[in-house]
């Protein structure tokens, strides 16, 4: 340090010469060891980053079936025997099949951004049914709690409602990019369902597209006539 008065050799003969303590020696090897934390902190940053996008090529189409063929497996295992036609006229109160998609978001190097991915997109199926009395719903939802866990599903949420409040049943896979969802209401004795399937990029899109690829998937009937699909 600039301010610092080191001891002349002549008047204390045994102290160390200026710069040679052992607290101001460098250790040999430091500044390499640190750049090589650096750069592993910053390869791994960009591995997490690139990682994070690498999504597969899969038109809408495909991944909307995906979907569906998903919400049609916990149908099934749920017991319900209704076909439900394809849109919904009242949403939370009348049946539903619908098909939807989303944009995919990218954090960045850091992870602190949000920018949506050019071309890429999560597909998710929606259901629901009406008139769903508590003889069908709770063992029904108890079913699939134990299926989908025996399946490798994680389930981050399962609720038994008490008092007239829902029943919910959330699951999740592959680091939570497929995810499935189950809400019965039942002082409305009203089921819904849902899955979302990881993103993906749409082998179609072209730069000045709007909106995100698959948006404009269309259903087919869902429920019991599709169950030997």
């Amino acid at each position: 340090m600039p301010d610092e008065n080191v001891p002349s050799p002549a008047t204390t003969p045994d102290a160390p010469e200026p710069g040679a303590s052992p607290r101001a020696r460098p250790t040999p090897g430091c500044g390499g060891a640190a750049l090589l934390g650096v750069l592993l902190l910053a390869g791994t940053l960009a591995w997490g980053s690139w990682a994070s996008t690498d999504f597969p090529r899969v038109a809408p189409e495909d991944m909307a079936d995906r979907a569906l063929q998903r919400s049609q497996k916990a149908y099934t295992v749920l017991g319900f025997k209704r076909t439900i036609a394809p849109g919904v006229e009242d949403i939370g109160v009348s049946t539903e099949n619908t098909l939807g998609s989303s944009f995919c978001h990218d954090g960045g190097l850091l992870g602190l951004e949000d920018k949506t991915v050019d071309g890429a997109y999560a597909m998710s199926h929606s259901w629901a049914l009406d008139h769903v009395p508590a003889s069908q719903a709770v063992p029904g939802l108890r079913r699939l709690h134990r299926f989908l866990q025996d399946e490798g599903w994680n389930v981050t949420s399962y609720r038994e409602g008490k008092r007239g409040t829902s029943w919910d049943l959330f699951v999740q896979r592959d680091d939570g990019e497929e995810r499935m969802s189950f809400t019965w209401y039942p002082d409305r004795e009203y089921f819904t369902g849902g899955a979302t399937v990881p993103c993906a990029y749409d082998p179609e899109w072209k730069n000045g597209d709007v909106g995100p690829a698959g948006d404009q998937q269309r259903p087919p009937a869902f429920g019991a006539a599709q169950r030997n699909q």
